[in-house]
């Protein structure tokens, strides 16, 4: 079979095409034929090295995909060969990911694809869907999940709405019945916002952000999807609501940020930091299964019409698709391997 593969960090030159022979599952493992396999900023920030030298030998990349079940090994129910599926974590703690034709998984870690879902939308889950259903699911009053009406009432902030996990969160906030407001740099973007669902735009170029949400939303916001808390903690004082809640899933802008702790002792506000990799398998099995459910609603699509443009690559191509997530390309970053 074709793989990508690298054995040293470095820039996207690292990335081999190899030929390797198909892997055989383990007891609780699904082997799986992967047809899209999508690339996150936590790929290529592996291969560069942000985490340290490669944890095996050789190491094949991306951690999201979709495909169709191969095989399934001793133990395993529930899958069976033929079966739609897309998978998350593929290669967290383990040396292979989906950037290669077949892909061997803990079965933990794969989930049926409706057959309404293209296999461009389940490989655009995972990291960025899950992460968003884990930062509107921490809010102190609750819920601790998501379906239709679990927000009803609550408003909504996601911060940077062109992103993957800002789209998906945009998407799963009006699924679940919020009013949704997201920040945007530029009118194109505020066009993919307002496709993915948003109520309102705010461009906090050209606007006050501040007093734009203040005006849709007077007594405050009650949620915020925060992507960059070094440029944002400010705005984010100004517009959260009595005990409202931040949730931090990234550090653009820089890794420290400055509060007014008395400030946010009197809204009685709450940060919550979260990290995909360590939430725990409660957190990922809740974001799964309510993520199947919006799925089966149609809740989630994707590309440019859906305000998730795709750009795409062929596997030999892995390369120059890492770099197009580095260089931050808008939407998701795709790569055709079956």
């Amino acid at each position: 079979m074709r793989s990508i593969a690298y054995s040293s960090t470095g820039p996207s030159s690292v990335l081999q095409l190899v030929e390797r022979d198909v892997p055989d599952p383990d007891p609780g493992e699904v082997r799986v034929r992967i047809v899209v396999s999508g690339v996150n900023p936590t790929d290529w920030k592996a291969r560069v090295g942000v985490g340290g030298p490669p944890p095996f030998p050789e190491v094949v990349p991306n951690q999201d995909g979709a495909g169709v079940v191969d095989a399934v090994g001793d133990g395993v129910t529930g899958f069976a060969p033929g079966d739609r599926v897309w998978v998350f974590l593929a290669a967290h703690e383990r040396p292979t990911g989906t950037a290669q034709e077949f892909t061997v998984i803990p079965a933990g870690r794969l989930v049926r694809l409706p057959d309404a879902a293209s296999f461009d939308v389940g490989a655009s889950l995972g990291v960025p869907a899950i992460t968003a259903h884990r930062a509107l699911t921490v809010h102190e009053g609750g819920p601790t999940r998501l379906h239709p009406d679990a927000l009803e009432g609550r408003t909504v902030l996601v911060a940077g709405g062109a992103g993957a996990v800002g789209h998906a969160a945009i998407q799963l906030a009006r699924w679940a019945g919020a009013r949704v407001i997201t920040t945007i740099s530029s009118p194109e973007k505020a066009a993919l916002a307002t496709a993915a669902g948003a109520h309102h735009v705010v461009n906090y170029r050209t606007d006050d952000a501040a007093a734009a949400i203040r005006a849709i939303a007077p007594d405050g916001v009650d949620q915020v999807v925060e992507v960059s808390p070094a440029r944002n903690a400010a705005l984010n004082a100004k517009v959260i609501a009595n005990h409202g809640s931040i949730s931090v899933y990234a550090t653009d802008g820089g890794p420290e940020m400055t509060l007014d702790v008395r400030h946010h002792f009197s809204l009685n506000a709450r940060y919550q930091f979260l990290l995909l990799y360590t939430v725990g398998d409660a957190a990922l099995a809740a974001a799964t299964e309510d993520l199947t459910r919006a799925l089966e609603d149609g809740a989630l699509p994707v590309g440019e019409e859906a305000g998730l443009p795709l750009t795409r690559f062929p596997l030999e191509r892995a390369g120059a698709a890492h770099d197009a997530v580095e260089a931050g390309t808008v939407g998701k970053v795709l790569i055709d391997v079956g």
